[in-house]
Parts: C-alpha cells; structure tokens; sequence
C-alpha cells in the first residue's frame, strides 16, 4: 500500500495492491506480472539458485505457467511439465532440447502439417537428418534407427487419417532413443503415453486441454532433468506464454474429463452415421471395426477413440466446396480443432497445405477429405445439421 501523505504520482504510480488477507480466494489467481520485487541481492541469488521458491521475470517462469504445466504433467504422469506460447513453440523447445546438427530423428509420416514442416526446416538450415517412416509398422521405425538417432516422433493419433499408434511396440523398437508423442487428439483421459514406456508427451494446448477455442498454447510433459533443459530453451528463444492464458488454460482443463467422455460417445455414433451417407465413401475413425488401426484402438483406448474423424467425399474439392456452404454457421469451417461447438476443417488446405499434393496423396489425404472435429452438441443436432448438409451436396 502508498503512504497515504505520498503524492498523486506516487500513489498512481504505485497503486493497485491491497492488504494481506487469510481468506484463500475460490480460484486460483492470475499473476498478469511481467517481473517480480526482490528483497535484495541475497533472494535474487536463493531464488536463482533455486534454494528458495520464486519467480524473477516472467519469460523465466510464473506461478500460472507452472499450474498448469503442473497439472498437465500429473495427468500424463510425468515429472515436470514445460508450457509455451503455442503448440509449436512447445515442440521447437522439445526438438532443440534434444537435437544438434549433425544429430537425426526418426518421425512418423502422418504428422501434423507444421510439424513436418519444422522438421523440413531443421534439417535444410541447421543440418538435422530426419527419416520419414510409416509409423504403423514397427519394424520400419527399428531399421531406421542410426547411432546418431536422438528422437523419434509419433502421433498418439493421428491427424486427420486417425491412425493409433502402437505405443508399446514403437517404443520397443526405438530402444534407447526417447519416443516423444503428440497426444493432442487422445488427451490423458484417452491415453497416457508415458505408461506405455514414451518418454516425453506433447499437447497443442489450444485444444482439448483447454477446450474453448480462446486460447493459444503449447506444453510437453516428462522427467525434471528433461524439462529443465527445454524450459531454459523455451526462455532463451522467447516462446514462452502469457500469464493469462495460462490461467484460461487451467480452467478449461477442469472440465477435461467431462468434454471428453462427451465428444468420445457422440464422435462414435456420427462414425457411423456418416457411413450409411450416400456421397461418402469412407470415414476414418478408430472406433469403427474396418479401420486399419482398430484393433491398436481397443487396446490402447479403453475409455474412448475421442472426438475427431474424417471422411471422403466422392465429389472432391467442389464437394467440400459445397458441403462448407450447406452447413454455414451450424457446423463452421474452421482450421483448428477441439472446440466447445463442432467444426470442419480442410486438411489439404489447412494443415497439410505445405506438403505436395504428390506427398498427401501418400498419407491418404484426398482433395474431397474433410476433418470433423466434435463438439458438446446433442448427437440430434449434429445429425440433423450433417445429414440436411450432404443431401444438398448430393
């Protein structure tokens, strides 16, 4: 508090605070802050050295950051946990915490488009060798290993063909060298990657874990040595994130558990209704019994195949086209995923846009491929929406 006798610049300048109080508020603060007072050189020294608990600068660290990296950490049962300002700046913090030029990585073929995309760009600009292997056969992942391998990438599943990865086995095949695993779609309410042997886990926070569409994130989970490592990265190459979303981030994660039992069952049942729609000639999702990875998914996804699936059009891009236009803002085309509402999205023309055409064909990803992101609506509704949407297109 100002000294009531200082000046009216003084007070302005220095205002804002209140006095100390022993009620603990309902939720949890947000340290909006860009640093923080120290006693004296003695605390900046303990607080550094980490021999007392504290925060300096908030590019460093703040207590919104390390709540929800926390969380996300305990949940994936992890020992520490790194958050930055989006999904990819948590995997650029991931990959240089591990990868020097020189150095190579094994990286599944169906991955995330800007992935890929960072993978390219670390082999052209600073001689990172990455071999593409078809994460789907174990033993591909086993020949491409060299003694210079030091990461091997997956998708826990895959986007946007839904393909489960076959943790244990890759991990097996890996051996020594650290499986990290974008589980982005499952969720550690689907799929905990570190129980079956991965040692680092990777989350487009934006997504599910925060589950709003209002909040830009990234955070990657595994043991403390690890983390510290791709923390002090995360510092020195600015990705960081703010402390407010942070805190949005944490709030939506209380919901988690609920949104993903939700979008798991209603996902199920449009699986399947979609499959009985003329104009469509096949829908991925791991819950149905005639795709390629089904049999990995009972395994692997006790509780649920979440909330994402894809589906062919026979008519190609004019079809998604006019499917777009039909569903208007019932069901809105938007490139991203795992919103409160249901969206679509247009893989070739969003994230997979930077690869070929030569290169999507390859990883089944057509130019009628269309990306359905489940939300919170009743099964009706969506049913309702979809079903009137294909018959104008058809």
């Amino acid at each position: 508090m100002t000294d009531e006798r200082s000046s009216d610049e003084a007070i302005c300048a220095r205002g804002g605070w209140y006095p100390d109080f022993t009620t603990r508020p309902s939720a949890p603060a947000i340290w909006q802050t860009t640093a923080f007072d120290i006693d004296g050189l003695s605390q900046l020294e303990a607080v550094s050295s980490g021999r007392e608990k504290g925060y300096i600068y908030t590019r460093d660290g703040n207590p919104n950051h390390e709540a929800f990296a926390h969380d996300v950490a305990v949940l994936e049962r992890a020992e520490a946990g790194c958050v930055a300002a989006s999904g990819m700046g948590a995997m650029t913090a991931a990959l240089l915490g591990h990868v020097q030029s020189g150095d190579h990585i094994v990286a599944a073929r169906v991955l995330y488009g800007r992935t890929s995309q960072l993978l390219n760009h670390l082999h052209t600009a600073f001689g990172v060798d990455v071999t593409y292997v078809d994460a789907m056969q174990p033993d591909e992942v086993r020949k491409a290993m060299r003694p210079t391998t030091k990461l091997c990438i997956v998708e826990s599943i895959s986007n946007p063909t839904m393909e489960v990865a076959d943790l244990p086995r890759l991990v097996e095949a890996a051996g020594s060298v650290p499986l990290l695993v974008d589980s982005t779609f499952a969720t550690p309410c689907l799929l905990r990657p570190i129980e079956h042997g991965a040692k680092l886990v990777f989350h487009s926070a934006s997504k599910y874990l925060n589950g709003h569409g209002d909040v830009m994130l990234g955070v990657v989970v595994g043991s403390h040595e690890t983390m510290r490592r791709v923390r002090g990265l995360a510092s020195l190459y600015g990705v960081n994130s703010n402390p407010f979303e942070c805190w949005l981030a944490s709030r939506g994660l209380r919901t988690l558990p609920l949104r993903m039992r939700q979008v798991s069952e209603t996902a199920m049942e449009l699986a399947r209704f979609l499959k009985s729609q003329p104009g469509i000639t096949r829908v991925f999702h791991p819950g149905l019994e005639d795709h390629p990875s089904h049999d990995i998914a009972r395994r692997l996804l006790p509780n649920g195949f979440g909330g994402m699936l894809a589906f062919d059009l026979t008519g190609g891009k004019p079809a998604v086209e006019s499917l777009f236009k039909a569903l208007g803002h019932t069901i809105p085309f938007a490139p991203t995923l795992a919103d409160a509402r249901t969206t679509v999205s247009y893989p070739a023309g969003t994230s997979h846009k930077f690869i070929t055409a030569a290169e999507r064909a390859t990883l089944g990803i057509t130019d009628g491929l269309v990306r359905l992101s489940v939300g919170l609506e009743s099964l009706a509704d969506l049913k309702r929406d979809l079903g009137a949407a294909l018959r104008s297109v058809g």
